[in-house]
């Protein structure tokens, strides 16, 4: 079918046929769609009755259902059990059993997931499940279809890991070895091999050396290479049931006779079990037996048996510590030089003739030097600590170079997740591969950037602190090209497609200010994060370079550099054209609030974030609905008073003009939300407040009371003399004693009330919480807003509700006093001209 090229069709008569034909060819895909379509009578005998209970339906789709409707009940057996376990186990498990005996593939498939989830979740009892399940495992255990017998095997090994020892023993163990001999199918024993393998951890040794191991060794020498495969693979897990003797006595020689057994997936299969088994084997068997197998192993790999190389490729680093112990100085470099040949296999390639036959052999010998160089890249850290960290540069640096400058994408992905494992094993001589970083940093591949960026800051942090032993700047310099490197990246993870490896490389960039200097960060990356910020059109990338950008500020020290860059947040984010730009500001503004402390938030964010109540796109406002809470938190109190003031009045307003429904909704929320919260009280602002006030106070105390006592003293003298002069006035004279006496104590009494009205109530607050209520007035804004108001009067109302500091300093309280004085001064005088004006009366 050819390609449709809308760009340029051409409407000849000879291409609108090709046209035609091609249509045509589409409406062919699309009839049996339309033949899948059921006719009215099938819909007539799929539809079931909906007054059924769920088991009863069950049980009708089982008895007279279609296959498909008895798939899907199999299917949904687990969700039976968890509802009504004891009816489903009496009623649909006996109907599923007579099922499957002529159920399709798709229902065996289906039957055995369905057995495994109800063990995993544990509906019924395992004595339950063993009763009710296990035979039905067992009589489908031998499928003739293998991939119907190996799902059911995958069930019972799972089974057998939960069944208590006797069961195993007696519903599986005793019939298996009583059958295994006389099997005459090749899939009856293949699964018996991996029975053994199960149940060789199930039991004692004693109980597996009787009735396991003879089975065992059968099947190692059944005449059909797939069995004798099969049980090779599971020797490992029979060694590790027996223990190390009845290895060294048992599986070790049935090992070295499969080694060499004609089939190539037996010998690779005896390689394998050899390599994982090298810790259960002593020195003795290990360089007795084991080396001269291991030791054929790679002469044959290179000349007549290419099928292991791959497998000795993978398992070659495991391989050579394992014998390390053994190695002669020669054998030691033997295997190191047969890992350098592996490492470049393939290519050096020569120049070969045209012949189709010779290049298909070229092909899949390719793809399988592929695979060898991407194992040799795998195992390059074993091969360090084999060799020495110290002899790396002599001995493996040039294979580093070649497997990190592969042609290959497997093989460089593989080294640059390896990288970080090599940086740490090389330890002060890291400095050596900074060569490869910067290469891989740049790579064409962007999955092989994405391997390196998964440690790329503990392998920076790594190159900055070992890399030599002076000062952190020679450090740097020993990466010359690591900047432009990473700049490099960025910008080609930006303009791909695969923007979840530019977020995680942004998120990773936040590591430099421990690698790089500030202005390097500064000039270099700071801007381009605010650029992304700004410009990029995918969420996370932009949540990313604001974070990082954020970082990044937080380790700027110099105060030009930071207050540009807060300007440009609030001018360019807060204060942006685009409600995209001040969704993101709000983003910023709570990496902030993570990052810095409260009072820097306070001094710089918190009055740009209030002015976005009035931004007129209601997602916005209701962003900043949401971070509130955040927003109050920062708040200390008495420090933040105005701050507070400014709160309480933004949620007010959007409380009274807010028109958006759904931000109305959010912002009444927030309000409950902001009414239960405890801002936080600066105890030492506090104190210094409160002690200003006593001392001002008492200060004025001081004046009133020395005032008062002058006043009193010339009033006792003009009373003197009154006395003298008038006699008969002794009573008038004692009676506005008395009455100058009451007036000062009232005086006084009502200065000291005036003033610590609010102070008193602070001593008296319990504890942080009750002090904090105190000074939040947020609870009574939903109920205020109710009436008309002003921001005259809101001032006031805040200005009282959140201290009498102000108060205090107000002329009202100085005028209280004054126009007290005032009024004793003016008694006085009235009653001396009384008095004057009775004795001329009397001399009259």
């Amino acid at each position: 079918m050819r390609p449709l090229t809308f760009s340029k069709m051409d409407f000849s008569q000879s291409n609108l046929f090709g046209y035609i034909e091609d249509l045509q060819e589409l409406t062919i895909i699309e009839r049996p769609v339309r033949r899948s379509l059921k006719t009215p009578e099938e819909i007539e005998r799929l539809t079931v009755d909906e007054e059924l209970s769920d088991i009863e339906r069950a049980v009708y789709l089982l008895s007279s259902g279609q296959d498909i409707q008895g798939t899907s009940v199999v299917a949904n057996l687990p969700v039976l059990m968890r509802q009504n376990p004891a009816e489903t186990l009496r009623r649909v498990l006996p109907k599923i059993r007579e099922v499957l005996h002529v159920a399709g593939v798709e229902m065996q498939l289906t039957a055995a997931v369905s057995f495994l989830t109800v063990l995993q979740e544990e509906s019924v009892s395992i004595h339950t499940y063993s009763h009710s399940f296990l035979h039905i495992i067992l009589q489908n255990l031998e499928h003739r279809d293998a991939g119907v017998s190996n799902a059911w095997l995958e069930t019972l090994l799972a089974v057998i890991e939960a069944l208590p020892k006797e069961t195993v023993r007696h519903e599986i163990l005793n019939p298996l070895v009583s059958k295994a001999q006389l099997s005459p199918s090749v899939q009856s024993r293949l699964v018996s091999c991996k029975i053994m393998g199960k149940v060789a951890n199930k039991f004692e040794v004693h109980i597996i050396k009787r009735e396991v191991l003879p089975l065992v060794k059968s099947l190692c020498q059944d005449v059909e290479y797939e069995v004798r495969t099969c049980m090779c693979r599971q020797l490992e897990h029979v060694a590790r049931g027996i223990g190390t003797e009845l290895t060294k006595t048992v599986v070790l020689p049935e090992l070295v006779e499969l080694a060499r057994d004609e089939g190539s997936s037996v010998r690779l299969a005896a390689f394998e079990t050899l390599v994982n088994l090298l810790d259960m084997f002593d020195a003795d068997d290990r360089s007795q037996t084991v080396l001269p197998l291991v030791k054929s192993f790679c002469e044959k790999s290179f000349k007549a048996d290419e099928s292991i190389l791959v497998s000795l490729s993978f398992h070659l680093g495991k391989l050579c510590n394992g014998l390390y112990g053994i190695f002669t100085p020669e054998q030691h470099l033997r295997f190191l030089e047969f890992y350098k040949k592996l490492s470049t296999l393939g290519l050096q390639q020569e120049n070969g003739h045209n012949d189709n036959q010779l290049q298909l052999q070229t092909l899949e010998q390719e793809k399988k030097y592929i695979s060898v160089r991407k194992n040799c890249a795998y195992n390059f850290p074993a091969m360090i600590v084999f060799v020495d960290p110290k002899n790396f540069h002599l001995e493996l640096y040039s294979i580093f170079f070649c497997l990190c400058h592969d042609p290959e994408v497997p093989v460089r992905y593989t080294m640059a997740i390896s990288f970080f494992e090599v940086a740490k094993l090389l330890n002060s001589d890291v400095y050596t591969i900074h060569k490869e970083l910067v290469a891989l940093l740049q790579d064409e591949s962007l999955e092989v950037l994405d391997a390196l960026v998964g440690h790329l800051p503990e392998i920076l942090e790594l190159m900055a602190n070992r890399g030599e032993n002076n000062g952190s700047e020679s450090k740097l310099l020993s990466i010359p090209d690591l900047i432009p490197a990473l700049t490099t990246a960025e910008q080609r993870a930006a303009t791909s497609l695969k923007w979840r490896t530019h977020e995680k490389l942004l998120q990773k960039y936040a590591c430099l200010p421990h690698i790089i200097s500030s202005d390097q960060i500064y000039y270099r990356f700071l801007h381009r994060m605010l650029t992304i910020i700004l410009t990029n059109n995918v969420l996370p990338v932009q949540k990313a370079a604001a974070r990082t950008l954020c970082v990044y500020l937080r380790y700027n020290r110099k105060q030009e550099q930071r207050h540009e860059v807060i300007q440009k947040l609030i001018e360019q984010l807060g204060q942006g054209k685009s409600y995209w730009n001040r969704l993101r500001f709000l983003d910023t503004c709570e990496f902030i609030m993570e990052l810095f402390s409260k009072s820097f938030f306070c001094k710089y964010f918190f009055l740009p974030v209030l002015e976005l109540t009035h931004d007129p796109v209601a997602n916005v406002r209701m962003k900043l609905c949401y971070l509130l809470p955040k927003v109050k938190s920062t708040l200390k109190i008495p420090t933040d008073k105005h701050l507070l003031q400014q709160l309480e009045l933004c949620i007010r307003k959007l409380l009274c003009q807010e028109k958006d429904k759904d931000v109305l909704t959010i912002v009444k929320r927030t309000v409950l939300e902001l009414d239960r919260m405890e801002i936080s009280v600066d105890s030492e602002q506090l104190e210094k407040e409160k002690q200003q006030t006593e001392k001002r106070s008492t200060n004025i105390n001081d004046k009133i009371f020395e005032k008062k006592r002058r006043d009193s003293k010339a009033s006792s003298v003009l009373a003197k003399s009154i006395n003298l002069s008038v006699p008969g006035s002794s009573s008038g004279t004692s009676a506005g004693k008395e009455e100058k006496k009451s007036k000062l104590v009232r005086s006084q009494s009502f200065s000291t009330q005036a003033l610590h009205p609010k102070y008193s109530n602070i001593d008296k607050c319990p504890n942080k919480s009750s002090a904090t209520r105190y000074t939040s007035s947020i609870s009574g804004i939903g109920k205020s807003c109710m009436l008309s108001f002003s921001d005259d009067s809101f001032r006031a109302l805040s200005t009282g509700s959140s201290g009498n500091a102000a108060f205090l300093s107000s002329p009202s309280s100085h005028n209280l006093f004054s126009s007290a004085d005032q009024k004793n001064n003016g008694n006085k005088e009235s009653q001396s001209r009384r008095m004057s004006i009775k004795n001329r009366k009397s001399n009259s």
